[in-house]
């Protein structure tokens, strides 16, 4: 700052004079130096502009805040070196104001240091004039308001976040102060009276809340208001003309003892209630049918006693899963002889006669086993009656399970059968006649067959020569043509190889159908789980690099037949489920059985495979019929039609159930009589059988 100089005349002949003047100006030097020192090192920054905008004066405060030095700035420097040049027009109108009036509002910029980093600063101003009332320059005073505005910014992304929380949850949410203004809703809230979030702050709770509505809930208002929260349903009218129902909780705003507000919200428990009121008219139907139903339920049973009562040569009784006998009935106690005190909580063992060897009859304890795990299982064999005395019955054990799959018994129907086993006698009797007649008739045929054989073996012979020749000249042709660029020939080469082999292979699928209708079934009995032991361990060394769930029933039974023709039915039926599972990255194969109705055992082979269309193969089990194209699952199409032959020859049956895409499921059938008792294969017996 410049010192000033005394406009007046001093006189120099006066020497007091001198002195005084002297030392006034030393004291206002030294004044002038401590206001320079004030200004300098004042904590805010001090600016003066003209009218210009350029920098008159400006505090070393702000100097160091700028990294500027003092000579390039004063005189030399315009405010916009270190203010964003778009606030150009803010600041030309803000000194233009400051002329015409003398003062302006605070104002907010971002003001740039020499480095280019910045700094946010709150510009207070005045104006300066001179005794003529003329602007000359304005004075600025700088506040670094950075870490306020950081605060600030904090507070706002902290605020967002809770904002966004809030309108993210359904519940409706409001807080209004001790004057019920409205301070806070989330969205919810909002938008049921048809307003922004923004436009409900600052709104009295009268004029959102209807009046009709006010009554009621301006006394919860105020109890939540002396401290007590409140929580109770109600129910409003929406602007569609529908009506929902909420639960409202009014919960005070405790701040040092005090409450402040109340925290409101609202959930909407309008399904609820719907279906409170849906379950309760549907209690009241459910009673009625229930009344209606135990009325039918005691005529149904009334009927079903009569029924079970009056039947003859049959008769009904109920054991528990312990074989204890529940339910002694009448027709039981007529055709038994017992009556119902001797024989309720006796086991059923008592009626059977086990002891006689030969019979058709298994283990009880193994019946109500098979019972329980297939869900019905039947014997026969020879019955007790109280005197002592014996007859022949066919018994049937079924499992009683609720809905839910619990068992809750077993029901036991007998039917006297002794005239029908004497009539079985005599038939066995006609049976080894005819058998007799059989075995003559049989030795005609075997003649009939070796001629065939004969025939099969030429055939065989005379078509498969001309094949091995094709075979050789299209193997020598290749290893002539060797690396040769016409690629056309080497297809057709190829071609013809895999067609003469794909004939070979079908020569030998045609003459082993004809031998499977001569070959004699040597039937003995055969343990299907040990037998389909070795099939699997067989495909599963074919197939290392496939993943195959294997499901096989821990209970499969033995069956009477010949069992290397029945491994090679199943060695087909499951090597077609390998194969036609092969387009799925985890494949499934089943293998199991069940109580057929009519007699003997159905078994099944079901896989989740890519299946076909069961209404277009009506050839399924004729020789060479395939129902995918070669060139997408190889085959000749003969391994159905061996496994039908194989199965009929053993007297059954089979056939198929699926769809395309769905996988496939093969039924096949294997009628016996007897159930021979669990033999003791060796495994490596068993696999020799697939091999």
């Amino acid at each position: 700052m410049e010192t000033p100089v005394c406009p007046e005349q001093t006189d120099t002949t006066n020497p007091e004079l001198e002195r005084l003047v002297a030392l006034r100006t030393r004291e206002l030097e030294r004044a002038l130096a401590r206001a320079q020192s004030l200004y300098d090192q004042a904590p805010c920054g001090y600016l003066s502009l003209d009218a210009d905008l350029r920098v008159v004066n400006i505090n070393q405060t702000l100097l160091d805040w700028l990294d500027l030095p003092g000579d390039e700035v004063i005189g030399k420097m315009d405010v916009f070196a270190v203010v964003d040049p778009s606030a150009r027009h803010v600041l030309q109108s803000r000194m233009q104001a400051l002329a015409e009036t003398g003062h302006t509002d605070p104002m907010e910029i971002e003001v740039r240091r020499r480095d280019g980093s910045h700094f946010h600063a709150l510009f207070s101003s005045t104006a300066v004039t001179d005794e003529q009332g003329l602007f000359l320059y304005s004075n600025t005073t700088v506040a670094d308001i950075s870490e306020r505005k950081a605060v600030e910014q904090r507070v706002a992304a902290h605020d967002s976040f809770l904002r966004s929380i809030t309108d993210r949850i359904p519940s409706h949410l409001a807080y209004y102060d001790k004057d019920l203004i409205c301070r806070f809703a989330n969205t919810a809230h909002a938008s049921r009276y048809g307003k922004l979030a923004s436009e409900m702050v600052g709104t009295h709770l009268s004029q959102v809340v209807s009046e009709d509505q006010l009554p009621e809930i301006l006394p919860h208002v105020a109890d939540a208001l002396s401290g007590q929260s409140q929580t109770f349903e109600a129910e409003r009218l929406e602007e569609d003309g529908s009506r929902s129902f909420y639960e409202i909780h009014y919960i005070p705003d405790f701040q040092h003892g005090v409450v402040e507000g109340i925290f409101i919200e609202l959930h909407d428990i309008s399904e609820r209630k719907r279906t409170e009121e849906f379950v309760l008219e549907a209690n009241r139907d459910l009673e009625e049918r229930v009344r209606e139903r135990s009325a039918e339920l005691f005529q149904s049973e009334q009927r079903y006693r009569l029924m079970v009562d009056a039947i003859q040569d049959h008769c009904i009784y109920f054991v528990d899963e312990d074989g204890a006998v529940t339910e002694w009935t009448e027709s039981a106690q007529r055709l038994h002889g017992h009556t119902r005190s001797q024989m309720l909580g006796r086991p059923f063992l008592q009626l059977l006669a086990v002891d006689n060897a030969g019979e058709d009859e298994v283990d009880p304890a193994q019946a109500l086993r098979l019972a329980k795990a297939h869900g019905q299982w039947e014997t026969r064999g020879w019955r007790l009656r109280d005197d002592g005395s014996r007859f022949w019955a066919h018994t049937v054990l079924t499992a009683l399970r609720t809905e839910a799959g619990d068992l809750q018994g077993l029901s036991c129907i007998t039917r006297d059968m002794t005239a029908a086993k004497s009539l079985e006698d005599v038939m066995n009797d006609l049976n080894r006649e005819l058998e007799k007649r059989v075995a003559e008739r049989t030795q005609q045929l075997v003649a009939a067959n070796k001629d065939l054989d004969v025939f099969s073996h030429m055939v065989s012979h005379d078509l498969r020569a001309p094949l091995r020749h094709i075979g050789s000249f299209v193997s020598l042709l290749q290893e002539q043509m060797g690396e040769s660029k016409d690629t056309l020939a080497l297809q057709y080469l190829n071609s013809i190889a895999k067609a003469s082999k794909r004939m070979s292979h079908m020569i030998e699928g045609l003459l082993e159908y004809a031998r499977l209708g001569r070959v004699a079934i040597e039937s003995q009995p055969v343990p299907l789980a040990t037998l389909l032991d070795g099939v699997i361990a067989h495909l599963k060394q074919e197939n290392l690099g496939r993943s195959i769930e294997w499901v096989i029933e821990d209970d499969l039974p033995v069956v009477r037949g010949d069992a290397m023709l029945l491994a090679q039915a199943l060695g087909n039926l499951l090597g077609n489920s390998v194969k036609y599972t092969r387009t799925r990255e985890h494949a499934r194969i089943q293998v199991g059985w069940k109580v057929n109705p009519v007699g003997g055992r159905t078994f099944y082979v079901n896989d989740n495979g890519v299946g076909f269309d069961l209404e277009k193969a009506h050839n399924l089990f004729v020789m060479f019929q395939r129902q995918h194209h070669s060139m997408d699952f190889e085959g000749t199409g003969t391994g159905l039609a061996l496994s039908q032959r194989i199965i009929e020859r053993h007297g059954g049956r089979i056939w198929a159930e699926t769809a395309p895409g769905e996988g496939c499921t093969f039924y096949f059938t294997l009628p016996f009589d007897v159930l021979e008792p669990n033999l003791d294969f060796p495994k490596s017996a068993m696999a020799e059988l697939t091999i």
